[in-house]
């Protein structure tokens, strides 16, 4: 294995402390005949753990060597792969590298541990070359990249020639991209000093705009603004204010799902990770993706200063937001910033020019070109959304005029009449059904 990995140039600058390198050592010291055999069986079990930690964290079975190697190759940032990413197959000379190191991929695909298991007299890599995993809750793996490293694993495992496998790997740059941003829907401020400013949200819903009742006009006017960001068009940042429990958190996660197949992804970020926004569009200015930076229930007090880092980086500041970066934000707010009746007046004895206070604050929101109000419903509205979420459960027997007669009952209760509360009573009623 050993004589295989020194061979790679372009996935040369994967970490020497992986798997792979680390088990390509140990088969150096096999093949050599330099080793203790206690000490190599117990550096080999080692590896084999790393392998199957990271096997469970993305769900991979079946063949978790294979995974492994697909995982890499889908994984590793360097120039070619990230050209790859924007065009796909390309002409140039450094895909006789590229073409090289492919096959040594292959290899290792291929690679025969039966001489290792039978000297030192071990079995441990025909069990993780035939490995049957046990089934996992998607809360605890990261389905994103696991369903697409384990296509990329079988379609290597059944490439019949050097050109059919530079173009499956291509090809899987071109529609999937690669390393994290490429893989993964959504990403957080990294509170780990190891690794870099973005982690992934391994976990997201599964909702679209579909699923959510009424405020058809609201969303019609989201997907007009996100549909021109994703194509390249000229977009602008949103704001989407009004009433708590409308949808308006449900909207922007919803349009994630709708749009994450044509390169759209999104980046959580709450008030206080501010100051971290420059890093954080660095990270993102050159990549292949539409970035929406995603703030939720976004307001100030007038104590609160962070809104300063937000103007400057939607404009205002020497560097220019990337044509590739949008914000969007949810407020109960629809000028973000705490007003009182004092900002409205000239007439303070602690500020001479009180209206300056009142457009700096209003400033803040007017850097959102669109902002879109969502209001609780009316009692038919709120009525229609109960019925058409009782509807998507055939378990739910009740009949129309009852599920009225109790959602009537249940908002006076439970905050008022919203999409939020009508969510509320339908998984109360989902509750207390019997499925014994």
């Amino acid at each position: 294995m050993y004589h295989l990995t020194s061979k790679l140039v372009i996935y040369k600058n994967i970490s020497k402390d992986n798997i792979l390198f680390r088990l390509s050592n140990i088969c150096q010291q096999f093949e050599e005949d330099n080793y203790v055999k206690e000490d190599l069986i117990s550096d080999i079990y080692i590896e084999i753990n790393r392998l199957l930690d990271i096997s469970t964290l993305y769900g991979f079975d079946r063949n978790l060597w294979h995974n492994y190697l697909a995982f890499l190759l889908s994984m590793t940032e360097n120039p070619f792969t990230l050209v790859s990413e924007k065009v796909g197959t390309n002409i140039g000379t450094v895909n006789k590298f590229a073409r090289n190191d492919f096959c040594i991929f292959k290899k290792l695909f291929d690679y025969d541990f039966s001489k290792i298991e039978k000297e030192l007299e071990i079995d441990c890599f025909t069990i993780i070359t035939n490995y049957n995993a046990v089934v996992k809750s998607e809360q605890i793996f990261n389905k994103s990249i696991s369903e697409k490293v384990q296509q990329l694993s079988n379609a290597i495992e059944q490439t019949k020639d050097d050109e059919e496998l530079y173009q499956i790997i291509t090809d899987f740059y071109k529609e999937y991209g690669v390393g994290e941003f490429g893989l993964n829907k959504a990403f957080r401020i990294s509170t780990d000093d190891k690794s870099g400013i973005l982690n992934p949200i391994t976990t997201t819903s599964d909702m679209v705009l579909d699923d959510l009742v009424g405020y058809e006009s609201q969303k019609k006017e989201l997907i007009q603004n996100t549909e021109a960001f994703v194509e390249g068009r000229k977009a602008n940042n949103v704001l989407l204010y009004g009433d708590a429990g409308t949808g308006k958190s449900a909207s922007i996660k919803a349009i994630l799902n709708q749009y994450y197949s044509r390169g759209f992804r999104m980046i959580e970020i709450y008030k206080h990770e501010f100051k971290e926004l420059p890093k954080i569009i660095s990270a993102i200015k050159n990549r292949n993706y539409r970035f929406i930076i995603y703030m939720d229930d976004l307001s100030f007090e007038e104590f609160e200063i962070e809104y300063k880092y937000l103007k400057a980086i939607i404009e205002g500041g020497l560097e220019t937001k990337p044509e590739n970066v949008l914000i969007y934000a949810t407020s109960n707010r629809r000028h973000l910033i705490r007003e009182t009746w004092n900002d409205r007046s000239d007439m303070s004895q602690d500020e001479l020019h009180r209206s300056d206070t009142m457009n700096e604050k209003l400033s803040l929101s007017e850097r959102f070109g669109v902002k879109i109000g969502y209001y609780n419903p009316l009692r038919k509205e709120y009525f229609n959304i109960v019925i058409t979420l009782a509807r998507r459960h055939p378990e739910i027997k009740l009949k129309d005029e009852e599920l009225r007669s109790e959602a009537s009952k249940w908002e006076m209760s439970h905050g008022g009449m919203s999409g939020r509360t009508a969510q509320q009573f339908i998984d109360s009623l989902l509750g207390d059904i019997d499925l014994s």
